[in-house]
């Protein structure tokens, strides 16, 4: 398997900003203002929660689409948390519109488990770092 995926990020004149690219995908990143950025942009753990939860709501609709089971509208959240002992954890949430019987929730539970991206965030993953 090669490239899954591809972005970049190229500063902006405002500290902490920049313009990410990936694709012919746009975003900005900041840091809060609590952390002296102005706000403009998601910040990076922030896209860790992204990444999450979009492959979360993408799995399970296409789960759904292979077995032809209506879900209805439902969204999916995620909190990136860490304390001061260095541990650090994501609350992953997802809500329903339409009530499930308790064997369909043990089974969105276990897709959930098994996506792509929890499963790279829950093994270690090698960075590789060069100046070129």
């Amino acid at each position: 398997m090669g490239v899954i995926a591809k972005a970049q990020v190229d500063t902006l004149p405002a500290p902490w900003s920049g313009q990410v690219s990936s694709g012919k995908h746009q975003l900005l990143t900041d840091k809060p203002e609590s952390f002296g950025g102005g706000d403009t942009g998601l910040a990076p753990y922030d896209f860790i929660c992204t990444g999450l939860i979009s492959c979360t709501m993408i799995t399970l609709r296409m789960y759904a689409q292979h077995k032809a089971i209506d879900f209805g509208e439902f969204r999916v959240e995620a909190e990136f948390n860490a304390n001061r002992e260095g541990k650090e954890w994501i609350e992953r949430r997802l809500h329903f519109s339409s009530p499930m019987s308790e064997e369909m929730q043990e089974k969105v539970l276990a897709i959930c488990s098994k996506t792509p991206v929890t499963k790279t965030l829950l093994r270690s993953v090698e960075i590789h770092t060069a100046l070129v």
